[in-house]
């Protein structure tokens, strides 16, 4: 009966150890950005692809509009060869106010393309995102661009495919918004390249 008791106890022993391993295991692959958790990879066209850096963008210092996480498929703080680069990457946007509207975005974007350093979009391009974002932004709400190489970006909210944007010169374009000469913002540039 003893016997019975010790390996009860040591079963439990063990199988609360496990529990507490898996439970750091799962902290491990999140990574806490400005109070949001991101994964440290994601896969983008099946090839895994891993957290190079993310970070807040701002408006008027005091309001904040959503963090930005890049993913890559090797880590780099050169952001002309992410820009340039033909192979799987992504870019995760999680709106942190309510105040950003599917609108604001929008014009964030076509004002971000105006900017590119690098590509080539079209006000065609634009409208489409129009086209696809046209349900109202709520806070929590996840925006994903993933590049596939030789194909397209696809476009994703909240894990729902949306649409695509097809070729090379349009993910320059769009990788340039935020790491181009012109960024959106240059903390969130610099904190995606993780500096």
């Amino acid at each position: 009966m003893n016997s019975q008791h010790n390996t009860m106890k040591t079963l439990k022993v063990l199988l609360l150890a496990g529990a507490i391993a898996f439970g750091f295991s799962s902290q491990a692959q999140t990574k806490n950005i400005e109070g949001i958790d991101f994964p440290t990879a994601i896969s983008v066209n099946g090839k895994k692809t891993i957290l190079n850096g993310g970070g807040l963008r701002t408006k008027l210092i005091f309001l904040d509009l959503y963090v930005g996480a890049l993913y890559v498929q090797s880590k780099t703080k050169d952001p002309n060869k992410i820009i340039m680069a033909d192979e799987e990457m992504g870019i995760r946007i999680e709106i942190a106010s309510k105040l950003v509207t599917q609108e604001r975005f929008i014009e964030a974007l076509e004002e971000g393309f105006k900017n590119a350093s690098s590509g080539k979009s079209t006000a065609n391009d634009v409208q489409k995102f129009k086209d696809f974002l046209k349900d109202e932004f709520k806070k929590g709400d996840i925006i994903g661009l993933n590049y596939h190489s030789g194909d397209a970006v696809y476009l994703y909210k909240n894990n729902k495919q949306l649409g695509k944007f097809e070729g090379l010169p349009f993910k320059q374009a769009l990788f340039s918004i935020w790491l181009g000469e012109v960024p959106a913002q240059e903390s969130l540039k610099e904190e995606m390249l993780g500096n």
